[in-house]
């Protein structure tokens, strides 16, 4: 739950996770229920009900391990940063209830793996070349202090030299044995007296994770297998089967026969975490493409799939919400929005659980949100996470790597039919939205797409700008095969957006805003030959990260360096007033939207809070947190009620505003009086004085300006 100052605003879904092994993934014993960080966030999902419930952690500090507590009542999480802590939360409150500090730094630790004895008297931690069992005296658990614990090391023979990656200790009948698995892939059984007794080849490149139950262990490996093996004998039992491979088709995946076709050279993720839940016997896997699996294993010869889900592997830099047609015919299910993100992947989603049928696009088997997934990269080699340290080295050269891969920023056209996307190294590439064929490449710019943005046919000419940090401004004819119409440089550094509205002369004109303090004002000229021609340059106080036009195409709001917002008059350029837009003291604004009544904009910080704020008088209304990087882009959704926001962790929240907004005839007023709505917005000397005084100062924010609307 996300609270505000007047109202509450409810995490209603999280798209994506942060799980980089086992610590990462944990499953009630009790409920099945499973619980895996994304973010600061903790989300607990129900695979019966098919349904998340979240925790979030107000530090913002991003989670790496949690455990559920035996009876299933409680969690523990662990966290990265500085002085990181461990946190306890009471699941049925779904409340924080203690905190416990001691470390300084997040670590690299040595250990690679912990698991504790089916009775907690011993537990075992793995790592580069030892294994060390660890007793729990109980006769010194009375002792009101800290009471060192000495290891004894695993007697490992001839493997003395592996790096063990992960253990779990048997139960029931095998409570006495210790299951470890090596890197280079092998499965090893340590006895009661902590001698190797046993090993066998997992005939893979590599092995990851590792959980047993009494009869069974269950091995994650690299390309997709998981090996399952007979936990008294070490016997071979069977292979999972595999996930989907990298770069499939969901929109192919319409009915079961489909997850077994694919091609003969396909290659498939990693597992890299896995879990189980013994009393309804499913198997949770997450692989390293950010997919997670729930395979049915009643039956261990025939194992199904329940459940999946496919989501980014990378950071996450923008977000588009698919537009409301006046005219034509819906490409999309209404309701869909876009991501782009540096696994160099677009991906179109749609959460509604009500999505209609009569388009193109249907839910598929593999991951029921996600619509459709354009790759950018036909070579795929972005589309897995990457482990750029595996070795636990603290050398910083062993961590370096370029990182100018990835889809940066996207648009969609106004008619809904075409989807434009600028990448990292200043390409810009055309799909169309019917059968998403890419259309056009075009080598546009010398570094990184910031911004794009298509105007609206209406006002004379569908053209496509799109922005750079190489300091130009490019216009495109949409109707011409995106023919470079003219080239602009006014701008003396990176410019971080550019926006189309109609001007005082109800023609086109350009707004653009960049890291040179500047917004400049453009009006076109269609003859002798149609070119953008500055008519006002604005240089502010500070640098300018994002704008939004409100729907009345009236006023333009700038997210500024120094974290306030600022209006300005479209028709004449005038500096209208200014709010903050963030309730910290840190940071600066980077991403601006308003929802379509004009009412409220909804603005990101460095300092990763997002705030829901009045247009009109800079209250705000919402302040909310969750991710654990910076937000790169964030949408209100057509019907208002939703908020969806990307992030730098690769996670899209979805945000429940149902409590949030005001009445729908106050909304209904704000759509239907513009005059009076603009007034807000003018110098309190302006305004016309009336002929009697009413008082409103107890009344809330939004019955102030229901008042005002019906004065």
């Amino acid at each position: 739950m996300l609270f505000s100052y007047y109202f509450q605003v409810a995490l209603e879904r999280v798209l994506g996770f942060t799980v980089n092994n086992s610590c990462g993934l944990a499953t009630d014993p009790n409920t099945g229920q499973i619980a895996y960080p994304a973010g600061c966030v903790v989300v607990l999902y129900n695979p019966r009900r098919n349904k998340q419930t979240h925790l979030v952690n107000t530090s913002k500090k991003a989670i790496t391990c949690l455990a559920f507590s035996k009876d299933g009542r409680y969690l523990a999480t662990g966290e990265s940063g500085h002085q990181p802590s461990v946190r306890l939360w009471d699941l049925e409150e779904m409340t924080q209830i203690a905190e416990f500090q001691g470390h300084k730094f997040g670590i690299n630790a040595v250990v690679t793996g912990i698991a504790f004895s089916e009775d907690s008297s011993t537990f075992v931690t793995v790592g580069n070349r030892h294994v060390k069992f660890w007793n729990m005296d109980s006769s010194k658990s009375r002792i009101k202090e800290t009471v060192p614990l000495k290891g004894h090391s695993g007697i490992l023979g001839e493997q003395k030299n592996n790096f063990f990656c992960g253990v779990c200790c048997g139960c029931g009948a095998t409570a006495n044995k210790t299951y470890a698995i090596t890197r280079s892939g092998l499965l090893c059984e340590f006895n009661d007296n902590r001698l190797l007794d046993k090993w066998v080849e997992l005939r893979t490149t590599s092995a990851t994770c590792i959980v047993a139950q009494e009869h069974h262990v269950f091995v994650g490996c690299a390309n997709g297998i998981v090996r399952v093996f007979n936990a008294g004998s070490l016997n071979y039992v069977t292979t999972l089967p595999r996930p989907h491979h990298l770069g499939v088709d969901v929109t192919s995946g319409q009915d079961p026969s489909s997850v077994t076709s694919a091609p003969a050279d396909a290659v498939y993720p990693d597992t890299v975490a896995i879990s189980i839940d013994d009393e309804a016997c499913k198997l949770t896997c997450i692989y390293n493409d950010h997919s997670l699996y729930i395979w049915d294993i009643h039956d261990i010869k025939r194992i199904g799939k329940c459940r999946s889900f496919l989501y980014h592997s990378a950071a996450i830099w923008g977000v588009e919400v698919y537009p409301l047609l006046e005219q034509g015919v819906d490409l999309l299910p209404r309701g869909s929005f876009f991501t782009c993100s540096s696994d160099d992947t677009i991906r179109i989603w749609n959460v509604d659980p009500h999505m209609s049928t009569d388009t193109p696009y249907k839910r598929n088997i593999y991951s029921n949100e996600l619509l459709k997934v354009i790759y950018t990269d036909q070579d795929l080699c972005n589309i897995v996470e990457k482990e750029f340290n595996p070795a636990g080295k603290t050398d910083k050269t062993d961590t370096q790597y370029q990182d100018n891969h990835g889809v940066r920023s996207l648009t969609v056209s106004n008619d809904g039919k075409h989807l434009a996307s600028g990448d990292r190294e200043g390409n810009i590439r055309i799909h169309e939205l019917k059968f998403m064929e890419e259309l056009h490449t075009l080598e546009a710019h010398d570094s990184e797409v910031l911004s794009l943005e298509f105007s609206q046919p209406s006002l004379g000419k569908n053209i496509l700008a799109s922005t750079s940090r190489d300091r130009l401004i490019h216009v495109f004819d949409c109707d011409n095969d995106y023919e470079l119409l003219q080239t602009l440089d006014d701008h003396s550094a990176a410019i971080t957006s550019v926006k189309f509205y109609e001007n005082e002369n109800h023609q086109l004109g350009m707004l653009s805003c960049g890291m040179d303090k500047s917004l400049l004002f453009r009006g076109a000229q269609m003859e002798p030959e149609f070119q953008f021609v500055m008519t006002r340059h604005l240089v502010g106080k500070t640098t300018l990260y994002d704008m939004c036009l409100d729907p009345r195409q009236k006023f333009v709001a700038t997210a500024c360096q120094d974290r306030n917002i600022r209006i300005y008059n479209l028709k004449n350029g005038k500096y209208k007033k200014s709010y903050s837009g963030s309730t910290g003291s840190d940071g600066t604004l980077l991403r601006l939207a308003q929802d379509r009544s004009g009412a409220y904009v909804v603005a990101s910080c460095s300092d990763k809070n997002v705030g829901i704020f009045d247009f009109f008088t800079g209250e705000c209304m919402a302040n909310m947190l969750g991710h654990s990087e910076v937000v790169t882009g964030i949408r209100f959704t057509n019907d208002m009620k939703h908020i969806i926001s990307v992030s730098g962790d690769g996670n899209d929240t979805y945000l429940n505003e149902d409590d949030f907004l005001p009445a729908t005839s106050v909304i209904d007023n704000l759509l239907t009086t513009p005059d009076k709505n603009a007034n807000l917005l003018t110098d309190p000397g302006s305004q016309h004085k009336p002929d009697f005084r009413f008082s409103v100062g107890q009344l809330p924010s939004w019955a102030k300006r229901q008042v005002l609307l019906c004065s």
